[in-house]
């Protein structure tokens, strides 16, 4: 018993651990901050009471009365909830699996050698300095005078945000350039309820309590920061299941896609809210419709381009020399890897045949998603995965 305890593979749990508390405290925390939204943009003016706001709604068999005070109300309930751990506990358990699986496994999932050389001290830095860069700048602009048109300070933090990831695809592999993207949006919504959300808050309960009068620039300031965590949260979701779809990540440009992509989920985001107010959001959704068919088609026509691209046909005699050089170390029959005895998944790429056999599972991996070499170790560039795509996609000459 005491062997089998020992030979548990405890990384493995502690990632599924990890990943299940990130989805349960984040399905709490978006959910929550989906359902004030709505219920902000619902509020009808009261019948009676002070209140600058109320909605009567039905669910789960009971009726629901709630009430909005814009500032406070006259006395300070007995009993009062905080939405705080939800968001908090989100990010913890993000930043947890960000270490543990691209940082302490930096080589395997975060460096790409064709890219830059760097040690993974280093790639540690540039991605901690990528979360906190994003926060200072992100606050930067919410006290500047753009917070006086919220459109216009959407636009230039979305601007910094495409800049960061067209700079963290130069340095880091793309799968790991979207998730620091992801991670520094969701460290800018997580900062955005620790230093201004809660804070007010609080400030205002003390002021009720010191029997004084709040300051609304207080929870005016809140919400603003509210309905900028609104608006950020598909993008960053698509983010946490972007390592699942490598036509994404795996494009030429990685960072155009991605801005793509989040566009539309800003786009869509916006439907549901104007929406909430009456309106019939027909442009919006016609833009998020837009969006997404430019996504899609910009995708399919640069991986047409890459296949018709070079000389043709690409036959097997142009990718052996590859695979004999970035892939055989590992899948062959005696793998030359050290940390190898057999062929990983039993998959063989030493002939013709065999490489032809899972020709799929090769542009998956190698090609798209860039996975393959594991961290790439051997260098593989660009333009030598461009080379085995073009050969899948010609059919596989022999």
């Amino acid at each position: 018993m005491m062997a089998a305890f020992f030979s548990i593979d405890w990384a493995e749990w502690i990632n599924l651990a990890l990943r299940w508390l990130h989805l349960t405290t984040g399905i709490a925390w978006i959910g929550s901050s989906f359902y004030f939204v709505w219920l902000d943009n619902h509020l009808k003016p009261p019948a009676q009471g002070g209140a600058s706001g109320e909605l009567w709604s039905v669910h789960g068999g009971g009726f629901y009365h709630n009430q909005k005070y814009m500032v406070a109300p006259p006395a300070m309930p007995d009993d009062l909830h905080w939405f705080k751990w939800e968001a908090y506990w989100t990010w913890i358990s993000g930043f947890s699996l960000l270490v543990l699986v691209y940082y302490i496994g930096a080589g395997s999932y975060l460096i790409d050698p064709a890219k830059l050389a760097l040690s993974q001290p280093a790639a540690i830095g540039i991605g901690l300095s990528a979360l906190a860069g994003g926060w200072l700048v992100y606050d930067l602009l919410c006290r500047s005078p753009l917070n006086r048109d919220t459109r216009l300070l959407g636009a230039v933090w979305f601007a910094v945000l495409v800049g960061a990831a067209f700079a963290l695809c130069q340095v880091f592999n793309a799968r790991g350039a979207y998730l620091h993207v992801g991670a520094m949006i969701g460290t800018v919504m997580v900062g955005n309820v620790f230093f201004v959300i809660i804070p007010n808050q609080r400030k205002v309960v003390a002021a009720l309590g010191a029997g004084q009068v709040p300051d609304p620039a207080l929870g005016k300031a809140g919400k603003t920061r509210s309905v900028h965590n609104n608006y950020m949260t598909l993008p960053v979701l698509f983010i946490m299941l972007s390592h699942h779809y490598p036509m994404t990540y795996g494009a030429t440009r990685p960072w155009l896609v991605l801005a793509l992509i989040g566009a539309t989920g800003v786009s869509v985001r916006h439907v549901f809210n104007v929406r909430h107010k009456g309106a019939s959001g027909a442009p919006f959704i016609a833009l998020s419709v837009a969006l997404a068919l430019l996504c899609v088609g910009y995708v399919a026509a640069e991986k047409a381009g890459a296949a018709a691209s070079g000389p043709a046909p690409t036959t097997y005699a142009d990718v052996q020399p590859l695979f004999a050089k970035h892939c055989t170390g590992c899948h062959a029959a005696r793998p030359t890897n050290p940390a190898f005895s057999e062929p990983p998944l039993g998959v063989l790429l030493d002939s013709y045949a065999h490489a032809r056999a899972v020709a799929p599972r090769i542009r998956k991996v190698a090609v798209e998603a860039e996975i393959m070499p594991l961290g790439n170790t051997t260098g593989m560039t660009r333009a030598e995965r461009d080379t085995l795509g073009r050969w899948i996609a010609q059919g596989t000459p022999p």
